[in-house]
């Protein structure tokens, strides 16, 4: 998942548009906060949670640690403990490599529905 650098970048997302990038419970993304202190995001005075690009990244580690690798909160919690910036360049392969097999997945589309027009 990549926000768009351009023209739907904003400063701060709401809980719920980012329960919905990550296909997540709100009530995830609440107890994440109290279990993994990297997650700050701003409140106002309602109490209201606004996150900020740095904090998406962060999240965006805590969700590749425990949904996609599958490890507990305490394992991912002593994971980025140990060694944040190895999580981070793991995350960034991965995220690499899903945008590389949509492409390549697209293209074969592409190819078969070629084949397919010109060799009825």
């Amino acid at each position: 998942m990549v926000l768009n650098k351009n023209k739907d970048l904003k400063l701060y997302y709401s809980i719920s548009e980012i329960a919905q990038m990550f296909d997540i419970n709100e009530s995830t993304l609440r107890f994440w906060e109290k279990e993994f202190d990297i997650i700050q995001p701003r409140r106002n005075k309602k109490g209201v949670r606004f996150y900020k690009e740095e904090d998406i990244e962060n999240i965006r580690l805590i969700y590749h640690l425990v949904k996609e690798r599958g490890m507990t909160l305490a394992g991912a919690r002593q994971k980025l403990k140990n060694n944040k910036r190895d999580s981070e360049k793991e995350t960034e392969i991965v995220d690499r490599l899903k945008r590389i097999k949509t492409e390549l997945l697209r293209l074969k589309e592409e190819l078969d529905n070629f084949e397919m027009r010109n060799n009825p």
